[in-house]
């Protein structure tokens, strides 16, 4: 069935550059136009029918292009611009080069700025509402900041403060090249403690990073404290 639908658009696009569908009657209404389908009802109450166009579902966690074909002839577009239903929860996968980005149900395109004979550096982006929403926990999260292209990642973590010194231990995640930013939550809870860091070495992992704000390193009261941490790879 899907095929058939697939085949039926592409005749449709063979025939002119515009087509009308009114009542079941297609038409060439609108040569040399820049829609390829105009599938809307007029404003006769009789036959208003409201029609609308079912996508079908995918899981953009489990999903992989086919780059075979793409070879910036016969095939120009690379995928850029493809619509999905999404149904799937979690991060898109990064075969081929595509960007890692944490996906929730509902529409997606796919945003390709090579458009060429790769999708390597696209990435899948909701359409309309915003961005989607990511959980951070202890593994590690695409989130949906890109910095140069390069995509931020996130990780949640906890460390203990002695009271008797500016140094504490946050490890790197694994691959870390830089420090994109942290906050610091009380331990347990979700008060924010602080957002700054006198210095973060990513090198070693005791006594790494030192609190306090750029200006003035800070000793932390004796306690242990929640931290995510977002970074660049």
């Amino acid at each position: 069935m899907k095929k058939i639908i697939l085949a039926l658009f592409v005749s449709l696009g063979t025939l002119a550059s515009a087509q009308a569908l009114s009542n079941g009657a297609i038409a060439n209404t609108f040569p040399n136009e820049n829609i390829f389908l105009d599938a809307s009802t007029n404003n006769n109450a009789a036959v208003n029918d409201g029609k609308g166009l079912l996508f079908p579902t995918t899981d953009l966690t489990a999903f992989t292009f086919k780059v075979a074909s793409l070879d910036g002839i016969n095939f120009p577009s690379a995928y850029d611009g493809m619509i999905v239903f999404n149904i799937g929860v979690g991060n898109t996968l990064t075969n081929d080069g595509v960007v890692s980005t944490p996906v929730s149900r509902g529409f997606y395109y796919f945003d390709n700025p090579n458009k060429s004979t790769d999708v390597t550096g696209g990435r899948w982006l909701p359409i309309g509402g915003g961005n989607a929403k990511f959980d951070v926990t202890t593994a590690e999260t695409a989130t949906n900041t890109l910095v140069a292209s390069k995509q931020v990642y996130a990780i949640k973590g906890t460390f203990t403060a002695t009271g008797n010194s500016t140094a504490v231990n946050i490890p790197s995640p694994a691959g870390m090249t830089a420090l994109y930013g942290i906050t610091i939550y009380r331990a347990g809870t979700n008060t924010v403690y602080d957002r700054s860091l006198y210095s973060y070495t990513i090198a070693t992992t005791a006594g790494n990073a030192i609190t306090g704000s750029p200006s003035m390193s800070v000793v932390y009261p004796n306690g242990t404290y929640d931290y995510v941490i977002e970074y660049l790879k």
